[in-house]
């Protein structure tokens, strides 16, 4: 499950910093669910979840284990880091 909330976040290119927020937690507890660790909190998984529109229910076995492969190639080939783009607005008219 953490790889596959970490692989949703970097194809929808939000930042730790921004989906933290978003969820109203730490950016440490996204990285430590991100790295799968345990004792974070069952409802932190779910809202970041919620949030990034990841299913977690109705995959059984052969389908988990078919879903932990494509995500960990998929893994492979995204960038190790999404930073928030801050962009000047030029507002003078």
């Amino acid at each position: 499950m953490a790889d596959t909330l970490r692989t949703a976040r970097t194809e929808q290119r939000i930042s730790q910093a921004d989906l933290a927020e978003r969820a109203g937690i730490s950016r440490s507890l996204l990285a430590r669910v991100e790295r799968g660790e345990p004792g974070c909190a069952i409802g932190t998984v779910f809202e970041l979840a919620a949030i990034l529109k990841v299913p977690l229910f109705g995959l059984d076995e052969l389908e988990l284990a078919r879903e932990a492969n494509r995500v960990a190639d998929r893994l492979a080939l995204l960038p190790t880091a999404v930073h928030s783009r801050r962009v000047a607005v030029d507002d003078d008219f």
